[in-house]
């Protein structure tokens, strides 16, 4: 296990890791043994207290025999539950953190065991798989053993024994990867990909694995909560070549016996057909977009085992008449731009709210006259579009993960973290008969997860984080927003 991996924050944990004691990093020694009385505890462990002062207790396992501790991380505590198992041993999750967890006094354990999770430290990789037809079809979903674990500090959180239920269910569902940054992507990616492995390796059905590359230079050019790390000037557009996209392509290369999606580059064709004239950074953007784009279509659209999908907002984004013809302007391009990388189709409704049906509108002064007012008009429309702008391979898949129900939203446009949201339709291959085209309903946006803070003072804040139909507060996007998973829950449409 890399010793660099960390689910909150890396440099956190190094400088937790660096320590001779855990308190000390908090400005207190420790309690000179593990069994002294405790007399508080809170997120950061045990304390004590010696000669008239507070101090931490050490776990019991943080000792000689704690494994974890030589790579960097400490001994879970209290957690049993294994969320990933690698040639070290079994890890668990602790108050945000990755903790090795001791079996029976054993420096590492890796056998299978009864929660689901596979021995995953070196399996074998069989021959080359090919996707033939719906790339979602015929497989196990894999699923997201880091969404796994931030339900289950959520439940922590909970009284409510039916609000407890409908949370467990959660964790039956997939929902994507999200490849963020380059560390995040250093992380995350070959450790699901060796995960979903093993489990296929011992399961004997096909595992699918869903990541969304998203790191593209001047990522996100039209809003801030979600910025990326990458700037739109020629020196980052070279890192996201070689430290981010040739890295991706040479784990795909590797892992080839399993099916894999790639969910590209959320919001940023989008930007380009509607953005470009009006907002400088998108401008500024726009040969990064188009360059990394084609870079990628040839790196990745010609594993036979990876299938592709380029995003395309979202209804109230690009279902205007206008806006559909110069989408097919542009997408025909980009694909055209990566030959003789293969496209399969397009993704719709990422990390949004927009319903699937929504009978009540119709083209009007409503809709400021958008003749597709909910997705499912909207992909029959782009499916006519794109078809008459020429692209071949026009298959969609709908992000349900936020749209169970339809929020009261003051115009459909607004996005981030909205009151009175719940989580929509499962992750289902083929879910709408007479739809050939429509591959798959998927969670693409792991639910509970902000949109984006609310906190004006933020460098990444962004107005709509705090218009009104925003929920407040709220943190970072990406951070873990309780209050909105637990109302999500609730409105959930099917119910959990």
């Amino acid at each position: 296990m890399k010793t660099s991996v960390a689910l909150i924050a890396a440099a956190a944990l190094a400088a937790k890791a660096s320590a001779a004691c855990w308190s000390q990093n908090l400005g207190y020694p420790c309690c000179s043994s593990s069994s002294a009385k405790v007399e508080y505890t809170d997120a950061d462990g045990k304390w004590g207290i010696e000669n008239g002062n507070w101090c931490g207790i050490p776990a019991a396992t943080n000792s000689a025999s704690c494994w974890a501790k030589a790579l960097g991380y400490n001994c879970c505590t209290s957690t049993t539950q294994a969320v990933y198992t690698d040639s070290d041993g079994k890890w668990g999750v602790e108050n945000g953190d990755w903790c090795g967890i001791v079996t029976g006094g054993s420096s590492s354990n890796n056998s299978s065991s009864n929660n689901g999770s596979y021995d995953d430290s070196n399996p074998s990789i069989g021959s080359q798989y090919t996707h033939s037809g719906n790339p979602f079809k015929g497989h196990k979903f894999f699923i997201n053993p880091y969404y796994t674990a931030e339900v289950d500090a959520a439940i922590a959180q909970m009284s409510d024994s039916s609000l407890i239920a409908k949370a467990e269910k959660m964790k039956e569902y997939s929902n994507a990867i999200w490849l963020d940054n380059i560390e995040n992507m250093q992380n995350w990616l070959e450790r699901n990909l060796k995960s979903a492995l093993a489990e296929q390796n011992a399961t004997g059905q096909t595992v699918l694995t869903v990541f969304v590359v998203y790191d593209l230079p001047g990522r996100d050019c039209h809003a801030l909560a979600s910025n990326g790390e990458l700037l739109a000037n020629d020196a980052d557009a070279a890192r996201y070549k070689s430290e981010y996209i040739d890295v991706i392509e040479e784990k795909l290369k590797t892992y080839i016996s399993q099916p894999v999606v790639l969910i590209i580059e959320p919001d940023s064709l989008a930007n380009m057909v509607t953005n470009i004239e009006s907002t400088p950074a998108c401008a500024k953007s726009e040969k990064y977009y188009y360059d990394g784009h084609a870079y990628l279509i040839k790196k990745f659209g010609v594993l036979p085992h990876v299938s592709m999908y380029l995003d395309i907002g979202h209804a109230f984004w690009l279902g205007w008449d206008d806006n559909r013809e110069k989408a097919g302007k542009v997408y025909s391009k980009v694909i055209s731009s990566g030959s003789p990388g293969q496209v399969r189709g397009f993704a719709s409704n990422v990390a949004n709210y927009t319903p699937w049906e929504d009978p009540e509108l119709s083209r009007g002064p409503e809709t400021e006259w958008n003749s597709c007012p909910d997705e499912k008009r909207y992909i029959e429309a782009m499916y006519k579009d794109f078809k008459s702008a020429g692209i071949k391979s026009v298959y969609f898949i709908e992000d349900t993960s936020r749209n169970g129900v339809k929020n009261d939203r003051f115009h459909p446009g607004e996005w981030c973290n909205q009151m009175g949201s719940g989580i929509g339709a499962r992750p289902q291959a083929s879910p709408i008969a007479g739809m050939d085209y429509l591959d798959a309903f998927y969670w693409v946006k792991p639910y509970g997860e902000s949109d984006g803070t609310s906190d004006e003072s933020a460098k990444r804040y962004d107005g709509y984080c705090g218009h009104r139909t925003a929920m407040k507060p709220a943190p970072e996007a990406g951070q873990w927003f309780q209050a909105f998973f637990e109302e999500g829950l609730k409105n959930a449409n099917p119910p959990l």
